[in-house]
């Protein structure tokens, strides 16, 4: 039993970036919003995005590898700097880094295609974590991106785990 709950916690640990934290939530609806007006998608970015996203989630299932970008394995940042890449759209390698480009949203204006970043690591508040917005049904925002226990998956900003990880929303489209 003792072995069991330990592989267990080992899993939760090691199941992005090793952080354990305990659970809080993130408004959807109560975000204030640090741009004075955030317009939607154009029809063009719209249109991008969901070639975006088709891509990242054909690279559903892919494992984790540090630094990959390819099927045979990829991180987080592998994921998304792929996705774009591959549809012409430049962003920076490293998830810190991508969380400089575009416009900081809040909640409340994500749409797909939209990118969020998370602070797992409970020793640093840098950002070390990127997931691509692939749906928003209400309060239900679901994201690609890839855990080193899981490799490629879809998640929902409201789990618990990630909900108290999320740092913040951007728009690069």
């Amino acid at each position: 039993m003792k072995k069991v709950l330990l592989i267990l916690l080992t899993a939760t640990l090691i199941a992005s970036c090793g952080s354990s934290k305990k659970s809080r939530t993130v408004s959807v609806e109560g975000s204030p919003e640090t741009n004075k007006e955030v317009r939607h998608k154009s029809k063009k970015a719209s249109k991008e995005a969901d070639k975006i996203i088709k891509t990242a989630l054909s690279y559903n299932g892919t494992p984790y590898k540090y630094g990959g970008t390819t099927k045979r394995g990829m991180d987080c940042s592998g994921l998304i700097y792929t996705s774009f890449k591959e549809n012409d759209v430049a962003l920076q390698r490293a998830s810190y880094m991508m969380a400089t480009e575009g416009k900081k949203i809040s909640l409340k204006h994500v749409e797909e295609g939209d990118l969020l970043f998370f602070t797992t690591n409970k020793n640093s508040r840098r950002i070390n974590h990127v997931g691509l917005v692939v749906s928003v049904k209400g309060k239900d925002i679901q994201f690609i991106h890839s855990t080193s226990s899981r490799g490629v998956l879809v998640s929902s900003l409201s789990e618990g785990y990630w909900n108290f990880a999320f740092n913040h929303a951007r728009r690069v489209l």
